[in-house]
């Protein structure tokens, strides 16, 4: 998944922080952040089964594609690219599409839609002002949240690189100093993702 789950739950937190009492009420804060969290796992959930379906597919052709020379990069993103236009999935990663976070603005809008129709279904919520605009300050809110993660994020790239001997990215070493440079970062933000 593009967010941790823990950061997933602090983006939850944060929006329903930011938006009571002003836009919106509710009477179980805590079920209003576990609501608005299920929707954004779920929702990132879907180009992930969908990466697990390209590998299997390619899985099935790895003789052909060695003996022809064909890429596995390339055949990935092109397999990808069908089943997201045949399933009309939104384009999750920012880094695909140049956006600076890791959500792309697409995708973002894409969750604020479901957010809301998942806070109108709820009793929980009770919107203040036009849904839209609801809609509009949630845009704003995750857009803010994921620019400071993206800062965070290449921060704690910045310091692995610069450690004396190269450390190569998607190795175990890699990923324990990542998730301890981000939390580190995290911390000098003032935010807890274990909260």
């Amino acid at each position: 998944m593009l967010l941790s789950r823990e950061f997933i739950a602090y983006i939850a937190r944060e929006i329903v922080k930011r938006l009571t009492p002003k836009i919106i009420e509710t009477n179980n804060p805590q079920a209003a952040v576990s609501t608005i969290a299920q929707v954004i796992e779920e929702d990132l959930a879907i180009e992930d089964r969908l990466n697990e379906e390209v590998r299997e597919i390619l899985s099935q052709y790895s003789d052909y594609m060695r003996r022809e020379g064909v890429s596995y990069q390339e055949m990935f993103r092109k397999i990808k690219n069908t089943l997201i236009a045949q399933r009309k999935v939104v384009r999750a990663s920012g880094r695909d599409t140049g956006d600076p976070m890791k959500l792309s603005r697409d995708k973002v809008n894409d969750l604020s839609h479901k957010l809301v129709n998942a806070m109108r279904k709820s009793r929980i919520f009770r919107f203040k002002i036009e849904p839209n605009d609801v809609r509009l300050e949630i845009v704003r809110e995750m857009t803010d949240l994921l620019m400071a993660e993206e800062r965070v994020d290449r921060a704690a790239r910045e310091k692995i690189r610069s450690q004396k001997r190269e450390i190569i990215e998607g190795s175990e070493e890699w990923d324990l100093l990542h998730r301890r440079y981000y939390a580190e970062e995290m911390k000098k933000l003032g935010i807890d993702l274990s909260a």
